[in-house]
């Protein structure tokens, strides 16, 4: 099973956000995750457009951008314009989560649905096939650096099961507390990707994290 890691930006240092791009390039990171935050959907306001495109440039990674907003199909176009390789939105912000799901995918970009740790993988069942990946929330979103919800890992299990169930591709990405000390389990839960911020950008050596959080056993 694939195993992928996509250090957040947003606990870069944005003083020096040329050298921490720089620095993912370099490691074994397989994607960059953005999180667009609108202070509405959640209690926070993180960048937009401007960021994403200079980060666009400078990396040599996929963009993995997770839209915390609320109603995100006013942007999803501007978002792939900006550099969105993946565009992933929340099943809680979404009345009609299947066209959304088929517009990314129209524009050209991979979709993800994204759920927040309240909210039950039993409601993704109808909507699987049209997402190339589903992100589970293992914190509630707005804030870096909060600590790992432990019931994240039913979740994951639960979601895998019905991954397979239906003889799907779809990828399960994990955010929130992720660190070199939960990523075997995340792994046999069934996650294919991490996604890291504090636990990456706060280290004294990434680059050796970052490959701890891949290699993990």
């Amino acid at each position: 099973m694939s195993r992928l890691v996509a250090p957040s930006l947003l606990s870069a240092d944005f003083g020096n956000l040329n050298r921490d791009i720089e620095m993912v390039n370099a490691s074994q990171a397989d994607w960059f995750h953005l999180d667009i935050m609108d202070g509405v959907f959640v209690p926070n306001i993180s960048f937009g457009f401007p960021v994403v495109t200079q980060v666009k440039k400078l990396a040599k990674k996929p963009l993995d951008v997770h839209l915390m907003i609320i109603d995100p199909d006013r942007y999803l176009e501007k978002f792939k314009e900006a550099g969105a390789d993946i565009l992933t939105v929340h099943y809680e912000a979404c009345t009609h989560l299947h066209r959304t799901l088929s517009q990314i995918r129209n524009l050209g970009m991979k979709a993800g649905v994204s759920v927040n740790p309240h909210t039950p993988v039993e409601l993704l069942s109808e909507i699987l096939g049209e997402a190339d990946l589903v992100l589970i929330m293992s914190v509630n979103p707005g804030f870096g650096g909060q600590k790992f919800i432990a019931n994240s890992y039913r979740k994951i299990e639960r979601l895998r099961e019905m991954i397979d169930s239906q003889k799907l591709s779809t990828l399960i990405e994990v955010d929130g507390g992720v660190d070199a000390n939960n990523a075997s389990q995340l792994y046999k839960a069934g996650a294919n990707i991490l996604v890291a911020g504090n636990a990456v950008f706060k280290a004294e050596n990434p680059i050796s994290v970052i490959e701890s959080l891949k290699k993990a056993l």
